[in-house]
């Protein structure tokens, strides 16, 4: 049974091949993501990845490792603190935060950490329902 505290993690990193996938499917082809030339003269240095396609970690999660099977997502806010980069290992932390038995919902909270530094580079809440696995 899903309790507040509970804690699930999901280590992953993406590709520059998934980033241009992603530009190309949502539209958002700014050289920033795309072009390294661009990259390498910009504050960062190189290529950040899209802050959305960053965040479709949570979706992922939700939808089929955790409790997936059900799960509505009903509500994302996320804060990007810091670029991500493609080829760096990050972490993806959800953290039970608020459960709501009468509604069958949980609200997570959701955070990505870079593995190297321990830095949080997202962070956010996540409110999801679920009438298979959310009942007390």
């Amino acid at each position: 049974m899903i309790k507040i505290g509970d804690v699930f993690t999901n280590d992953f990193s993406y590709t520059q091949e998934q980033v241009n996938l992603y530009a190309q499917i949502s539209g958002d082809t700014n050289p920033l993501h795309v072009n390294a030339e661009v990259g390498k003269a910009s504050m960062f240095g190189k290529n950040i990845i899209h802050g959305h396609f960053s965040a479709s970690v949570f979706t992922k999660i939700f939808g089929v490792m955790l409790h997936g099977e059900g799960h509505i997502y009903m509500k994302q806010n996320t804060t990007f603190l810091k670029p991500m980069f493609v080829d760096t290992p990050y972490r993806a932390i959800i953290t039970v935060k608020e459960i709501f038995p009468e509604k069958n919902r949980v609200l997570y909270e959701t955070k990505v950490i870079d593995v190297a530094t321990g830095a949080d580079t997202i962070t956010g809440e996540a409110l999801l329902m679920n009438k298979k696995d959310y009942v007390w």
